[in-house]
C-alpha cells in the first residue's frame, strides 16, 4: 500500500545547504504479452548498453548479450508464476553472471513441481513477499524517527528477510525491538552507506533550476496536449522555472513530492520537443519502448548529466531511506554508481523505463549504491503518459552518415528488405572504393549488404550485419553493376542510406 499519494508542494531549499556535508543527503544540484522470441530479437542490444555492461559488470560482449537475452526470455515466466501462486509468492531473482537462472520463492512445497515445469528454480521460504513488506512497513514507521537506527531498509527476498543497513548495530537493534516485529525476519547489515540525493528532452541530460542548481531529466511524458518530463522531486518545488542544458528557458515544475516520495514533473514550453530517448553517454541514445518493471537481479543502466551512462544490477525493491530532510519510501536499490548532479536521471532496463534517480552512496570512481524512484507511481500520481517509441517514434539519427554523394531513404518493418537505389542498381566505371552508410532508429537491428552483378545473379560482396541500427560498408571492387540490400532483422524504422562509388 503506497504511502506516497499526497503530493507535497513545500519548498526544499534546505537541500542546497547540505550539498557538501558528510551526512547522508539527497542528490544535490551541482554548482498483452509479447512472444518471447520476438521480444529478444527486437530488444537485444540498445546502443551503448552492451559496452556499459561489459565495463561495469566485468562481462565479455558475449556474456552481456546473453544476459540481456535471458532477462527478456525469463521475465514473462516470472509474471506468470507471480499470478499463479498468489499470496504464496516470496519473490524472484536472477542468478549467474548471465542471468541464466530464474529463482522463484514460495511458502509452499506443493508449488515446486509447477515451478520446475516452467523452467525456473523453486525455493521454499518461511515468509511471503506480502509478509515481508508488512514487516518493513512497521520498521519504516519506527526507524524513520531514530536518526541512528538505520537509514536504509529494504526487502531482501534472497534471504527472505527485511534488511536494515546501519553503522550503529546496537541502536538499530533497539529500534527493531521497539517496532514490535518478528526479529527473526529482520537482519541488521553493517554498512557505512550514507545515501544522499544526487541533485543537480532526452533522459539523462542536464537542466537547471535557478543559477546553480543542476539535475537530470528522467523521461519524457505528456499530460493531454502538454509535453514535459519527470525528474526527482527534491530538484525543485512547484512553480520553479527550469532552463535546459543550453540555459534556454525550458519549463516550470507542475508538481513536486519530497520527502515521502522523490518525484516531480516539469511542463515544457513550445521550444522543447520531448523524445522517447535516453542519452547513452557516448553520443548516442537508447529508445524507450515501455515501462515494464524489471525483476530483481536484472541489469539496469542509469543516465545522468554528471557521470553519463553506468550500468549494474537491480538488487532490492521496496527500500526506504531516511535522509536529513525526511524519509522516502518504496525506492529500488541498485549497485549502479552516481554522483551529484545525476539526480532525476533515467534508469532503464534494456528499453523499459524503470525510474528516476533519487540518491545514493559512493561515486563512479570507487563504486557506489544508487536508489531510484519507480516510474509507475510517478505516472499514476500525476496522470502522466510515458512517451515511448510506440507513441511517437523518433527520426533516424543521420549524424553518422553525412558527406555521402548519394542519399536514399525508405521504411522497413521487421524482417522486410529493400534494394537501393530505388529498387535498381548503379554502375561503377573504374576500380575503386564503394562506401555505404546506414542509419535507422536506435533500438532496431538493421543489416546492410553490397551486391555485384556477375552476369547471372547478384553476388553479395560486402556485409555489415552486426547488432544495432547503424551500419557501414567499405569495399574495393572492379567496374560493374552494384546495388545495396537493406534488411530489418528486427524492428520497424525509417532509414537513411548514404553511399558513394568510383
Amino acid at each position: 500500500m503506497s504511502r506516497r499519494h499526497a503530493v507535497t508542494t513545500g519548498c526544499v531549499l534546505a537541500i542546497a545547504a547540505l550539498t557538501l556535508t558528510a551526512a547522508p543527503v539527497v542528490a544535490q544540484p551541482r554548482t498483452a504479452e509479447t512472444p518471447v522470441a520476438v521480444a529478444v530479437a527486437v530488444r537485444r542490444s540498445p546502443p551503448g548498453m552492451i559496452e556499459a555492461l561489459q565495463r561495469d559488470l566485468g562481462l565479455t560482449r558475449e556474456q552481456a548479450e546473453e544476459r540481456l537475452a535471458n532477462e527478456i526470455r525469463l521475465a514473462p515466466i516470472e509474471a506468470q508464476v507471480r499470478e499463479q501462486i498468489g499470496d504464496r509468492f516470496g519473490g524472484a531473482w536472477y542468478t549467474g553472471i548471465t542471468a541464466r537462472t530464474l529463482v522463484v520463492a514460495t511458502t509452499s512445497a506443493a508449488d515446486i513441481a509447477r515451478l520446475t515445469a516452467l523452467g525456473v528454480r523453486a525455493e521454499v521460504v518461511n515468509r511471503s513477499l506480502k509478509e515481508l513488506q508488512a514487516i518493513k512497513k512497521e520498521l519504516d514507521v519506527t526507524l524513520a524517527t531514530r536518526p541512528h537506527a538505520g537509514r536504509v531498509r529494504y526487502v531482501d527476498v534472497r534471504n527472505n528477510k527485511v534488511a536494515v543497513l546501519s553503522s550503529e548495530s546496537e541502536a538499530t537493534e533497539h529500534g527493531i525491538e521497539a517496532a514490535g516485529v518478528d526479529t527473526e525476519a529482520v537482519r541488521v547489515v553493517p554498512s557505512k552507506e550514507q545515501p544522499r540525493l544526487l541533485h543537480d528532452l532526452v533522459g539523462g541530460t542536464p537542466y537547471y533550476v535557478g543559477v546553480t542548481s543542476r539535475c537530470s531529466i528522467g523521461f519524457s511524458v505528456t499530460r493531454g496536449t502538454q509535453n514535459g518530463f519527470v525528474s526527482a522531486g527534491h530538484c525543485g518545488k512547484v512553480g520553479s522555472a527550469t532552463t535546459g542544458f543550453n540555459r534556454v528557458a525550458q519549463g516550470v515544475f507542475q508538481a513536486s513530492n519530497f520527502p515521502d516520495s522523490d518525484f516531480g514533473w516539469v511542463a515544457v514550453n513550445g521550444d522543447w520537443t520531448p523524445k522517447p530517448l535516453v542519452d547513452n553517454g557516448t553520443g548516442g541514445t537508447v529508445t524507450v519502448a515501455g515501462s515494464k518493471e524489471a525483476i530483481e537481479g536484472a541489469s539496469v543502466c542509469r543516465s545522468g548529466s554528471t557521470t553519463d551512462w553506468h550500468c549494474g544490477i537491480i538488487q532490492q525493491r521496496n527500500a526506504s531511506i531516511t535522509y536529513p530532510q525526511g524519509t522516502v519510501f518504496e525506492l529500488v536499490r541498485t549497485n549502479v554508481c552516481a554522483e551529484s548532479g545525476d539526480s532525476g536521471g533515467s534508469f532503464i532496463s534494456i528499453d523499459q523505463a524503470q525510474g528516476v534517480t533519487s540518491g545514493g552512496s559512493g561515486d563512479c570512481t570507487s563504486g557506489g549504491v544508487t536508489y531510484f524512484q519507480p516510474i509507475g507511481e510517478i505516472l499514476t500520481t500525476y496522470g502522466l503518459s510515458l512517451m515511448t517509441t510506440a507513441d511517437k517514434p523518433p527520426p533516424p539519427n543521420t549524424g553518422t552518415c553525412t558527406g555521402y554523394a548519394q542519399t536514399v531513404t525508405g521504411t522497413l518493418n521487421s524482417e522486410q528488405s529493400a534494394y537501393q537505389p530505388d529498387n535498381r542498381h548503379y554502375r561503377a566505371t573504374a576500380v575503386g572504393v564503394h562506401a555505404g552508410c546506414l542509419d535507422a532508429y536506435e533500438g532496431v537491428d538493421f543489416d546492410l549488404y553490397l551486391q555485384k552483378w556477375n552476369g547471372r545473379v547478384w553476388d553479395t560482396v560486402a556485409t555489415a550485419d552486426g547488432l544495432g541500427a547503424h551500419k557501414k560498408i567499405s569495399y574495393t571492387g572492379p567496374p560493374g553493376y552494384y546495388r545495396y540490400r537493406v534488411l530489418s532483422s528486427s524492428g520497424f524504422s525509417p532509414y537513411v542510406l548514404g553511399y558513394r562509388s568510383p
